[in-house]
């Protein structure tokens, strides 16, 4: 992709509008936290605290908007503690330029670090530098420097206390998540009746499952609906799969395929009633069409074989879904001490030494997240010493710009920087030409910005133009407050925002942290992870007794996480404007359904594994021990730009196919598993055709 056609394009999405559902009654409530402090302050008769108390209560509440499984009044109360003690730093070193620069140069390091932790703890890093750079500017004493850190703080103590007194739907979030992969699986199983071989995101069971960490304290509270449903959805899945498929399930035609097609409609019909209960909070209803095409019919169709292990498996599943969702609204349920070690949330202290851990491990140089925080360091520091050199006044409007803008990815800088000059544009206009006209008093323009923040709060997913223009608008009722005259900050805001905004995206153009040149490391990765869960898998047919489900679900969770890591790679890279001298975006993408088919195949194998008495497999052993080596060569060769091979692969499943009668399961998913890989192999080929040998319509999920 050219740089004009990138640039083109990141203009195009972060001036984009979107349309989703609004939460009004969050954004009262945010807009209320403000509100409260503002007054109180005014009332105290200090304008300059009203607007540092405003600023912790406008960041806290802004926090508490992301997608995030921590409980809203922690992180209230987090982002409130951090920009306190940002200001309260900043204060002492805002009499001297130079102290001042290295203290923001070294705390806009480590903001750009913090995204290292996390998207929320990213974006609270660059929350504290923006607001230490606007609340400097107000003049103080030290004692007064204590005092404003303490109107920050309160300001975020102010939303905590909201969320806890008038909670708007609790365990919202949570119940979102689940609800929303229990509607993924419905609408995996429509897709199957028309493509048994449907490809199937795991975005949203990845998402269930951080929804369903909790901390000790939150799992003595936990709505009994939020319980158990999304482990059965994980265990859906592979049977809706095995059931649709041609090769191990119903044949493509006939009776057996009708009955099939009737299960997956009954069971997308059930699996949406489901998802309906839990998101609202509401008992199951079920139409009785699909009870009755669950029942076992006493004549007509009758599946047979793995088709029909699927079919009574599907059943049961679906029952059992019911059963745990069809519960009372407000029960709760107490944790146990066998369930203290599932997919428990470690408290906020624990997290300390995660974070320190994460840290760590992307301070490197090849680290895009390290390159980001040095890109905005530099930035930042940068763009402060230009706004103070220049004639303006306010210079602060300009790194104030830069952080706001920057993120560790080429699309998202150069799009947000884009929507935010075009939002500071629209904001300032408003603003300033209201300012202008009316002059407003000291209440008048508190009562403004509170209005600008509640359509913040209000518009704030409908992109970051919208937000722009708002907080623009905000900033200026604001600082109306403290006697900033509007015509000193409307025309130095848009100058120096623009040269804000274009500091930033030069840093990107001069110090870049492509992701395109690591495509093949994350496929090598993905290959690897697929290549662990399949092993898992067969070392189970191979040894019965030896059986060890915890293994196979650990490594479908690692290979499930290595395809989110490929997909955001490839996602990013196709926005780019350079090139893998290595990979073309035809075999990228071929290369990942291929990789997808072989995380499917094994899927599916899964769903049929043997009783723990069941005899062991001499071929799956065999298969196994040929597919380790193949796979560590494989994933060099990906790496390194090599030639795959699968030959030793193909002759160990050749000989266990022909000591057998070819009807096992087992057998018929290695078989397609080649398949997968020699369409890997195909689409990485640098030879003649490579390319076309891998386009045969691999497709699949993991």
């Amino acid at each position: 992709m050219t740089w004009s056609r990138a640039l083109k394009q990141t203009a195009r999405s972060g001036l984009t509008i979107e349309r989703i559902k609004l939460t009004p009654l969050i954004a009262i409530r945010g807009s209320v936290g403000v509100a409260i402090v503002i007054a109180l302050c005014l009332w105290l008769g200090d304008p300059t605290l009203a607007v540092s108390s405003a600023f912790g209560a406008f960041s806290s509440g802004i926090v508490t908007f992301q997608r995030s499984m921590r409980p809203r009044p922690v992180l209230a109360l987090a982002a409130a503690g951090a920009l306190a003690v940002s200001t309260f730093f900043g204060y002492l070193a805002a009499d001297h330029v130079l102290a001042f620069v290295l203290l923001l140069a070294g705390w806009t390091l480590l903001a750009g670090m913090a995204w290292a932790i996390g998207p929320v703890a990213g974006l609270t890093g660059t929350q504290t530098v923006a607001v230490m750079l606007i609340t400097v500017t107000l003049p103080t004493s030290t004692l007064g420097a204590l005092q404003h850190a303490a109107l920050i703080a309160f300001g975020g103590l102010v939303q905590a206390l909201l969320i806890v007194v008038f909670p708007v739907r609790p365990w919202g979030i949570q119940r979102d998540a689940l609800a929303d992969a229990l509607a993924a699986e419905a609408d995996y199983a429509r897709r199957l009746r028309q493509d048994p071989v449907a490809p199937f995101d795991p975005a949203p069971l990845m998402d269930a499952r951080l929804a369903s960490a909790v901390t000790p304290r939150q799992a003595r509270r936990r709505p009994v609906q939020l319980h158990g449903p999304r482990g059965l959805a994980e265990q859906l899945r592979p049977v809706l799969a095995s059931l649709a498929d041609p090769v191990v399930g119903a044949p493509v035609h006939g009776p057996q395929r009708d009955r099939v097609l009737d299960l997956l409609h009954a069971a997308a019909t059930v699996l949406d009633a489901v998802a309906h209960a839990v998101r609202h909070g509401k008992p199951v209803r079920l139409p009785p069409e699909a009870m009755a095409t669950l029942e076992v019919p006493e004549s007509g169709p009758m599946l047979t074989g793995a088709a029909r292990r699927s079919a009574y498996r599907l059943i049961s599943l679906l029952a059992d879904a019911v059963e745990l969702t069809d519960e009372p609204v407000q029960a709760t349920r107490p944790t146990t001490e066998a369930e203290r070690g599932h997919l428990l949330r470690p408290s906020v202290p624990r997290l300390v030494p995660a974070a320190l851990r994460a840290l760590h491990r992307e301070a490197r140089w090849s680290s895009h997240i390290f390159r980001h925080a040095l890109r905005v360091c530099a930035v930042a520091a940068a763009g402060y010493l230009l706004g103070t050199a220049l004639a303006f006044g306010h210079g602060y409007w300009a790194p104030l710009t830069s952080v706001m803008v920057m993120r560790p990815d080429f699309a998202q800088t150069y799009s947000r920087g884009v929507a935010r000059f075009s939002g500071t544009l629209v904001g300032v206009a408003v603003a300033g030409g209201l300012m202008a006209l009316t002059h407003p008093g000291i209440h008048v323009s508190a009562g403004l910005a509170v209005v600008s923040v509640a359509f913040m709060y209000l518009l704030m997913r409908t992109g970051f133009a919208v937000t722009s223009a708002c907080v623009a608008a905000y900033v200026i009722f604001l600082l109306g407050i403290a006697g900033e005259g509007w015509e000193q900050t409307v025309q130095e805001r848009i100058v120096l925002t623009l040269i804000g905004g274009l500091l930033a995206m030069l840093s990107y153009a001069l110090f870049p942290a492509w992701e395109t040149p690591r495509l093949r490391d994350r496929l090598a990765e993905w290959l690897e992870a697929n290549g662990r869960y399949a092993l898992a898998v067969y070392g189970l047919y191979a040894r019965p007794a030896e059986r060890r489900p915890r293994q196979v679900r650990e490594s479908l969770l690692d290979a499930r996480a290595a395809r989110a890591a490929w997909e955001e790679t490839e996602a990013r890279a196709e926005k780019e404007p350079v090139r893998h001298r290595g990979l073309s975006r035809t075999a990228a993408t071929t290369a990942g359904s291929a990789l997808a088919t072989m995380g499917r195949v094994t899927m599916i194998l899964e769903a049929h594994l043997p009783a723990k008495d069941a005899e062991p497999s001499p071929g799956a052993d065999a298969f196994a021990a040929a597919l380790r080596p193949a796979l560590e060569r494989a994933a060099h060769a990906v790496r390194e730009r090599e030639e795959l091979d699968w030959s030793a692969l193909r002759a160990a499943w050749e000989e266990w196919n022909a000591g057998s009668d070819g009807q096992g399961v087992a057998l018929r998913a290695a078989d397609l598993l080649l398949d997968a890989l020699d369409d890997l192999a195909g689409a990485l080929s640098r030879g003649p055709g490579g390319h076309n040998r891998a386009a045969r319509g691999s497709r699949g999920n993991t």
